[in-house]
């Protein structure tokens, strides 16, 4: 990759891990539930007025909706109020590569190579280490909203592959239109009028920062970027900087929460990251190691 556009890569990377802690910001003073369908309202509206849709079935554009809104960061932030740290929910959101595994088998068809199985049990192993955790950095219950956003994160993946354009970031505009509604029917299910009622008192500049934030830096810009840089470069020599939005976002919690860094936390996130980074791996290229060195 040329620097500039390396140096851009990382950025977003930073930009996309500091994210966790801006969620937090704002979901420690407002229902989570609306935190996220504001955020997803900013971002498609107005800019469904300047990106032509792409000629897909709107089946997936509601799919995409409900599953990057409610399903990804629906969860995810609900994970954040609930017992989860923002540098461990960057951190645990990693653990779709075990998802992705198991639902490209059985839905795409995909192979189980030896780099995918092994990159599955270092991230399981990962995910036990951190359940040993006492920091109160991780809640049963948050864990539980992670893991259904990391299987959800996978669901978007193959929900974007069936709906088959080359338009993906039209394509996840479009798509984030129809995430707000049923956010707001969780909210209307879960806490009833009263949430709605009370919702502009809460609204302080640091609920706005959060909001505003997350729907045009993090969401617009970073993925605009995110996709100019899968355009110009094989998905190999990019997919590697994913690894750094969990270090990104332990390093956010640290700075802004205080976040401590324990030996137990380190192990885990050196395991789900090497899990991570393993099953990207090329399977020539693994088989070639692996030759060489037994």
């Amino acid at each position: 990759m040329r620097l500039n556009d390396l140096l851009l890569g990382i950025a977003v990377m930073c930009l996309w891990g500091f994210n966790f802690s801006v969620i937090k910001l704002g979901a420690d003073q407002i229902d989570p539930t609306l935190l996220v369908a504001l955020r997803f309202t900013l971002a498609a509206i107005p800019a469904v007025f300047f990106v032509a849709r792409p000629a897909v079935p709107a089946r997936y554009f509601f799919a995409y909706g409900l599953t990057f809104g409610t399903g990804v960061w629906g969860m995810m932030t609900w994970s954040i109020t609930v017992g989860i740290s923002a540098g461990m929910a960057g951190l645990l959101m990693q653990l779709s590569v075990v998802s992705s595994l198991v639902l490209g088998w059985a839905w795409l068809k995909e192979r189980l190579t030896l780099p995918k199985l092994l990159g599955a049990g270092l991230a399981l192993a990962g995910l036990a280490v951190s359940m040993t955790l006492q920091d109160g950095s991780v809640s049963l219950i948050g864990l539980l909203f992670v893991l259904v956003a990391a299987i959800s994160w996978s669901l978007t993946g193959i929900i974007v592959k069936k709906a088959a354009t080359a338009e993906v970031f039209a394509f996840s505009v479009w798509g984030m239109l129809f995430a707000p509604i049923p956010l707001i029917m969780v909210a209307w299910v879960s806490q009833g009028a009263e949430v709605f009622l009370t919702l502009p008192a809460q609204m302080n500049r640091e609920v706005w920062f959060s909001v505003f934030f997350q729907a045009y830096p993090t969401t617009l810009l970073g993925y605009w970027l995110w996709n100019r840089l899968i355009v110009s470069y094989p998905l190999s020599t990019v997919a590697p900087l994913t690894l750094l939005v969990p270090v990104f976002g332990l390093l956010g919690s640290f700075l802004f929460y205080g976040e401590a860094m324990s030996s137990t936390k380190l192990l885990a996130c050196m395991l789900i990251l090497t899990g991570l980074m393993v099953s990207q791996w090329r399977t020539g290229l693994f088989t070639r190691l692996f030759g060489r060195l037994y």
